[in-house]
Order: structure tokens, then C-alpha cells, then sequence
């Protein structure tokens, strides 16, 4: 008998006080059933969907954060992409040996894509020009499927997807993506990730306006999804990694760490950098978790000296604290910082603005040593007319640098990263299929689940 297909779309920060915003995913949560979801330690992207396809936690898989420092090679690199970074069982190979071989999956824009076991991928990737220059543009496996969606659907909206223009626009788009590879290639396992929510939260908070309205707009696009793939005989699951809390505090580790003579900086006609060679301790801020690595053993209690008692953290995690976190492996900081729930971790190193580095100011995921969700705003109102500026030096073949991102924190208004004060600000579990229910699940229980809704009816 054929396996059930099913089709898991993570809605990133969705939360059952959002869900009370958005009738589509509440019927299908109704028609089936709906669970709390326990995340993990760092509740992030990256971390949370490699512990969902895997059933384990980071001292297994290896992903301690969206982005760590890489000892070999005393670099710090966020939103790596290959899933060879990935340890431990994943799902869509768990699926074959349980329910045949001609069992397929399609990924469409979880992370750590490329290079996966999947049958079919369709992953954000910019295109770099040699003159400097970013356009949109996707990696898909096999080749064609990029052709045909980019016939279908138009170019992928990168610059929606993320900086100051996010928006609904690119989740849009993947879940257009998705309904035509359901539709064309039938796989047994879709995976979709929809960032929508995840922006306006960041900017303006969890309980505002915006904040209603973002939620409105992606039940839309998911709900539509979910109901015409439910139409053509899919099981559905709605998820999501994390919820967002309001926060209004930055925190500047890196600041204290060159305070206290651990940090080292070099500088050159681009500004300040950070020398990971010669600092002695340095910190990847990810969200509300920071690990801080300390290159010089001697160096460690000076490295906690100095951070102890550092307004915003609430806990400092040692190695008895990662083990109990699940977070024991190489990958992890010596130390790893958890905010306070209304604070979050800058990766700012520089102390004078007028040497901060020259992409401070813009969207650089991959140059910059640490995640900012500054990026999601315009850097005051001028901001906007210096962007068309900028797109107008583009269309002449000027070079260009698209410094309208603000290189102070104040603005971000929500971030996430520890866990949920409670279930009602936590990430949440939907399923179509009330044959299955759960009274809530862990993330690393998603696997098993998936798995048994697979099984033929």
C-alpha cells in the first residue's frame, strides 16, 4: 500500500495567542487536533528544524545555533546551507526505511537544504555578481524545477524574504512553489517554511496591531495551502520552532568582552573588524542566546568574571548547563548566555560609530559575526529615499551600498531564543488528523509523528 502523503508547513512564530487571529489554521486545528509544542535551547531556526527532522537534540545534530564560530578555521559563519552540517537520522530517509522505498520528500526552503537526501529542493540563493552586485535567485534540485517555477511564479522575491522590505511577498511565493511541486511531483512528504509572522513581530512586538495583521495575512496564504493539498488526499501539519516575546533591551557582549581587554579588533579603510585570531573571548549573538568562545583556556574565568553580573543575562551556562540544555557538543560556546526575557544580544563589537564597519549599516547575514534583526528596519525617514537612491546607482551599473540599516538596537521590539514563559507564547502543533492526537509534544517528537501519519490508511 502506498504511503499517506504529508505535507508540514511551518508557520515561523505562530503561537496560540496568534492563532486566536487566524480562522483558517483554528478550523484545521479544530478539524484534527492542536498540542503545545516544547522547542529547545536555543529556540532558533536553525536548531529547532534540525531537532524536527532528526527526533534529537543539538548535542546529537550539531546545530547549537543559526550560526557558530568555526574553531578550524577562527571564523564566525551564520546560515550555512549544507546539510552535511546536519548529524544524526533524518526524517525523509527515517520515512523510506519505514514505508518503502518510492517514498519522495520535497523541501521547500527548510534550512540546511542543499545537499540532502531529499528528492526535491528549492532553497533561497542569491546570486553575486563579480561587479559586487546581489540579485534574487533560488538553488533547486533537480535544476528544472527552478526553471519551471521561475516560468510559473516570477523570480523569487529575495529582497522580501528578508532586510527592511520582508514581507508577505516571499512566503507568497514558497507556498505557491509548494503547491505546484505537490501538484506535479506528488511527494510523500512536503516541508514548507513560511518566515512571514516572524518579521513584524521582531519589528513591532507580539501583541500589537502589526503584529495581528501579519497574522491574518499568513493564515491566508497557509491556510490556502493546507486546503488544497488536504483536498487531494494530504494529512497536514502546521508547526512552528518559537514564539516571540517582547523585548526592549539590547544586550552588547562583545562591547564587555573588549571592555574587560578578551576582545580584539583590527581596523582598516573598511572600519573596525573583529580579530578572531587575537581576541582571547568573543561572543555569536543569535536572538536571546549568545555563545561565547573562549580561544585561550586560561582566559575562561576572566571570560565569566566578566560577564557575570552583565544587565540582561540571566543565566550563564556552563558546561553542567549545556549537558542539562542538550547543548553539549564542540560546536557550542564555552559559555553560552541566555537574556532576560525582555532582552536580546547584539553582535555589536565597536564602541565609536564612526568606526563601525562598513556593513554595519546594510543587510550582510554573512559578513557580519553575529544575527541582526536590525536589518528588518529603515534606518530613520531618510532611509527609503537613500534606498531609491541606491536602486538608481544599481540600474546606471554604479557601485553601490545600501547603507539604510540602522547600526543602533533600540528598535527591535521582539526577539526569541530562551524558552516560552508559557504555553501560550510558545510554538504550537496543528494536525488534520484527529486519529493522531496528542495532548502536546516535544519538537524532537515531530519525527515519530510524521512518521505514523504517513502509514498507509
Amino acid at each position: 500500500m502506498t504511503a499517506t502523503p504529508v505535507v508540514m508547513i511551518d508557520v515561523v512564530g505562530l503561537t496560540p495567542e496568534l492563532l486566536q487571529h487566524m480562522p483558517r489554521l483554528r478550523a484545521l486545528g479544530a478539524a484534527g487536533f492542536t498540542a503545545p509544542l516544547d522547542t529547545i535551547v536555543p529556540a532558533v531556526t536553525c536548531s529547532v528544524q534540525a531537532s524536527i527532522v532528526t527526533g534529537a537534540l543539538p548535542r546529537e545534530h550539531g546545530i547549537v545555533g543559526n550560526g557558530w564560530y568555526f574553531r578550524e578555521l577562527s571564523e564566525i559563519w551564520l546560515w550555512r546551507q549544507s546539510n552535511r552540517l546536519v548529524g544524526g537520522d533524518k526524517l525523509w530517509d527515517a520515512a523510506r526505511r519505514a514505508h518503502g522505498a518510492d517514498v519522495t520528500c520535497a523541501n521547500l526552503c527548510w534550512w540546511y537544504a542543499m545537499g540532502a537526501s531529499t528528492d526535491v529542493c528549492v532553497t533561497p540563493r542569491p546570486v553575486y555578481y563579480v561587479d559586487g552586485k546581489k540579485g534574487p535567485g533560488v538553488y533547486t534540485y533537480p535544476a528544472d524545477v527552478g526553471a519551471e517555477l521561475v516560468h510559473q511564479l516570477g523570480e523569487f522575491p529575495l529582497f522580501d524574504f528578508w532586510g527592511p522590505r520582508a514581507g508577505i511577498a516571499s512566503s507568497r511565493w514558497i507556498a505557491d512553489a509548494a503547491r505546484r511541486v505537490f501538484d506535479q511531483r506528488r511527494p510523500t512528504l512536503t516541508m514548507v517554511y513560511l518566515p512571514h509572522l516572524d518579521y513584524d513581530l521582531q519589528r513591532f512586538g507580539s501583541r500589537g496591531p502589526e503584529a495581528r495583521a501579519a497574522a491574518a495575512a499568513i493564515d491566508e496564504v497557509a491556510g490556502a495551502l493546507a486546503d488544497h493539498v488536504r483536498a487531494a488526499g494530504a494529512t497536514v501539519v502546521v508547526l512552528s520552532e518559537y514564539g516571540i516575546t517582547d523585548v526592549s533591551r539590547p544586550v552588547h557582549v562583545n562591547r564587555r568582552l573588549r571592555e574587560a581587554g578578551l576582545l580584539a579588533v583590527t581596523a582598516n579603510a573598511a572600519g573596525e573588524l573583529l580579530d578572531t585570531f587575537a581576541s582571547k573571548a568573543l561572543a555569536v549573538a543569535d536572538h536571546q542566546v549568545a555563545h561565547v568562545y573562549v580561544t585561550d583556556p586560561a582566559a575562561l574565568p576572566r571570560t565569566r568574571e566578566a560577564l557575570t553580573g552583565l544587565a540582561g543575562v540571566a543565566e550563564i551556562l556552563d558546561e553542567d548547563g549545556k549537558r542539562a540544555a542538550g547543548l553539549d557538543h564542540p560546536r557550542a560556546g564555552d559559555l553560552v548566555l541566555i537574556a532576560e526575557p525582555d532582552a536580546w544580544f547584539t553582535y555589536y563589537y565597536w564602541v565609536d560609530d564612526h568606526r563601525a564597519p562598513d556593513f554595519a549599516p546594510t543587510v550582510e547575514i554573512h559578513r557580519k559575526p553575529g544575527y541582526d534583526p536590525a536589518e528588518l528596519l529603515f534606518d530613520g525617514g531618510g532611509a527609503k529615499a537613500r534606498a531609491a537612491v541606491r536602486l538608481a546607482q544599481k540600474a546606471l551599473g554604479f557601485r553601490y551600498a545600501m547603507d539604510v540599516i540602522p547600526i543602533h538596537a533600540e528598535g527591535v521590539r521582539g526577539s526569541h531564543g530562551r524558552l516560552p514563559p508559557n504555553d501560550g507564547a510558545g510554538p504550537v502543533l496543528l494536525c488534520s488528523d484527529r486519529a493522531h492526537a496528542r495532548d502536546r509534544l516535544a519538537v524532537t517528537e515531530v519525527k515519530q509523528l510524521v512518521l505514523d501519519l504517513m502509514r498507509p490508511r
